[in-house]
């Protein structure tokens, strides 16, 4: 049902398309979506903390989104929430954190990080800020090697380069990010479990794992 115009303005990009278009699957249809942040922080002032306290979760910004690892604390202001709302918490399991927003200097469009609840075993609810998105499953968490498998994707050149084709702005919406041809589930769990092997998460490296897949 979405319909899309690609305004492609010479070859190289006229072969990303051809390269990422032979993939016949998106982000739904293995089993995840990409969502918008829940806590918009300026309307939720009164739950805001700078401090972890007890019933305190974290919230998590753009900020704690650094060469592909999530970094928490950081020693910003407002890091925490205190609240009873459902609908600005979600439950602390696996994720692929991406921004929302980059400056129109910026090299890259889509930036990542690997988020692994296991890295925060204290907490059973966490807070996302609303100017980054994330990656869940939809109907299970996501494994280790899917959120790696994803952050692949999302942090190679290819995929920076598509979206950029897709999208003129410098905000990544969600609904893009659901429609773009991706491989099969297998191939990116198997794209996730090379990269945590090889212990490089660069984009040079994203880019050699993509490649395999690639013709």
């Amino acid at each position: 049902n979405d319909f899309y115009v690609y305004l492609v303005t010479d070859e190289n990009e006229v072969n990303v398309l051809k390269r990422l278009h032979q993939f016949d699957k998106t982000l739904p249809e293995i089993g995840v979506k990409m969502k918008t942040g829940l806590t918009v922080d300026f309307r939720n002032k009164d739950i805001l903390r700078d401090e972890d306290e007890e019933g305190a979760i974290p919230l998590f910004y753009s900020q704690h989104i650094k060469q592909g690892k999530v970094q928490f604390p950081i020693k910003k202001e407002h890091e925490y929430i205190v609240t009873h709302k459902n609908g600005l918490m979600q439950d602390n399991k696996n994720y692929l954190f991406v921004k929302r927003f980059t400056a129109k200097e910026e090299p890259r469009r889509l930036q990542c990080s690997v988020y692994l609840a296991k890295d925060y075993p204290q907490y059973r609810k966490i807070s996302t800020q609303n100017k980054i998105n994330f990656v869940d499953g939809l109907m299970a968490e996501m494994s280790e090697c899917l959120v790696y498998g994803l952050y692949v994707l999302f942090n190679s050149t290819l995929y920076d380069e598509y979206y950029r084709i897709l999208n003129g702005s410098t905000q990544v919406n969600s609904t893009e990010i659901n429609s773009m041809p991706i491989p099969d589930l297998k191939c990116v769990q198997e794209m996730g479990r090379k990269l945590m092997k090889s212990m490089d998460y660069s984009e040079a490296n994203c880019n050699m794992i993509l490649e395999e897949y690639c013709e």
